[in-house]
């Protein structure tokens, strides 16, 4: 397993973690991502630390709770084997201060999620959406007081725009507190828009990335091709609040991956993810798994390289078009480089 610096950070991470949104299920919206019980989990857990897989990341909202509980439980008498990353932010009850990113709110999410995950202290704590009626520094002093009680090691931010995330490294800076390392969104070959302000910012500022949803919401599986009839979740309905991709663009990729898999014998889902890890500021990719053969198939995509002309390939088939700004300012590339070719 390849370990890589985790943002400004002393941190080393595998490239690759296991995400938990599989793990219990017990809602309608959860359910379509899998129904995980513990003796499965314990049994992934158990098959990632074998690989070198050793971080493992969930969020209070994952099937409300369930998911943190059920992690737990397979890492007992493992927990300083792993790194955990948990997220809060999200409403996790019907009362006005049961979401945000409120000091009332984070200390008592926190301490919540401690005890789901049977643990002293969460690695890697991500805020998982921008809160704009909670004072910037408000958040950061609460996460500033949670790392200076051993609660947290390290913060980081999920789904925040780029201005957002700049306004919180900036007010860490003035004030001198626990700065967010790590920034985790989502980014796939059929979805780069964390290309056009982020990634810049991140390798400006040294924030590394965690991708979630690395296989676009499922579509890169290898399942969904052209005049072929899909038959897993995203057909079940499982596209519900994930990214939009037009049909053409899609095939357009899967295409080239298609070729890709034959020339490198590896899956198509191997391949997507293996471009991935050859990104500017990929520190690592969050891979999920309905059972412990989808596990065993993404862990796959690391221990091989695709080479240069491959991998401008997948860049080709999966290029779009800047929204303005980032469209002009291709025109000053020599005074304005960019982190990737467009």
């Amino acid at each position: 397993m390849e370990y890589r610096q985790f943002g400004r950070s002393g941190l080393k991470v595998p490239a690759l973690s296991l995400g938990t949104g599989t793990f219990g299920g017990n809602n309608e919206f959860f359910q379509r991502w899998g129904r995980t019980d513990v003796a499965e989990a314990g049994r992934m857990v158990d098959l990632c630390l074998d690989a070198g897989v050793t971080f493992f990341d969930t969020a209070d909202i994952y099937s409300q709770g369930a998911s943190e509980e059920i992690l737990g439980q397979a890492l007992k008498g493992k927990r300083h084997r792993a790194l955990i990353s948990t997220k809060a932010t999200f409403p996790m009850g019907e009362g006005p201060n049961d979401m945000g990113s409120s000091r009332y709110h984070l200390v008592r999410a926190c301490e919540a999620s401690l005890k789901r995950l049977g643990t002293d202290h969460i690695d890697v704590y991500f805020m998982h959406g921008f809160d704009a009626l909670t004072p910037v520094d408000e958040t950061l002093r609460a996460l500033d007081d949670l790392v200076r009680a051993g609660k947290i090691g390290y913060i980081g931010a999920s789904n925040f725009s780029g201005w957002q995330l700049m306004k919180a490294l900036g007010t860490s800076e003035r004030y001198g507190l626990a700065r967010y390392v790590a920034y985790q969104g989502y980014y796939s070959l059929v979805g780069r828009h964390y290309e056009w302000e982020l990634m810049p910012l991140g390798l400006d500022q040294g924030v590394a990335l965690m991708v979630w949803s690395p296989l676009g919401w499922g579509r890169l599986t290898g399942k969904i091709r052209r005049g072929s009839n899909d038959s897993g979740r995203i057909a079940a309905g499982g596209a519900e609040g994930g990214p939009p991709v037009a049909d053409e663009a899609l095939f357009r990729v899967v295409d080239v991956l298609d070729e890709l898999a034959a020339e490198t014998g590896r899956s198509v889902a191997q391949v997507a993810l293996n471009w991935l890890l050859s990104r500017p500021t990929v520190a690592n990719i969050v891979v999920g798994a309905r059972n412990e053969e989808q596990l065993k198939q993404n862990l796959g995509a690391v221990g091989w390289t695709l080479d240069p002309a491959q991998i401008a390939r997948l860049d080709a088939a999966s290029r779009e078009t800047p929204i303005y700004p980032y469209w002009h300012q291709k025109g000053f590339d020599e005074r304005n480089p960019k982190p990737t070719i467009w």
